[in-house]
């Protein structure tokens, strides 16, 4: 399992961003209005809980069929309660990794989305700890 570098978010930055005033289009194209509206801070728009929300780069490609790709970068909020089927950083055995959660009257399953990698099924007597819940994935498209 990779390491992953865990970081804390910077609380008190403010870096505002103009926005457009319309909604984009993904399907059809619609006239273009060209008109910005008010600024966004993406703290605001990211962040639920600044005091449990922290940051971490993907390395690796056990996530890709969920569209987590090596070099995104996660929001991991660890306010949010562990739900079945949630994606999840897991802390074991001195390792942490980014899994989809299976939780079930059997156990904890950590779910890989690449079928080159296995169902990690949480042995009891391990050393176990979802650390936290990836809220949004930030990702790179001119790499």
């Amino acid at each position: 399992m990779a390491t992953l570098e865990i970081k804390k978010i910077e609380e008190s930055s403010e870096h505002e961003l103009q926005m457009f005033e319309n909604r984009i289009q993904a399907g059809f194209p619609s006239p273009a209005q060209g008109a910005f509206a008010d600024s966004v801070d993406l703290n605001h728009e990211l962040i639920n809980n600044p005091a449990a929300t922290f940051c971490a780069r993907v390395i690796g490609d056990s996530m890709v069929d969920s569209g987590i790709n090596e070099g995104d970068m996660l929001i991991i909020d660890r306010s949010i309660e562990p739900q079945n089927g949630d994606i999840a950083i897991c802390f074991i055995d001195g390792d942490f990794t980014v899994k989809r959660l299976l939780i079930n009257e059997d156990g904890i399953s950590m779910v890989p989305a690449n079928r080159k990698y296995p169902v990690i099924k949480v042995p009891k007597e391990s050393n176990f700890i979802i650390w936290g819940i990836v809220s949004h994935i930030i990702k790179k498209l001119n790499r």
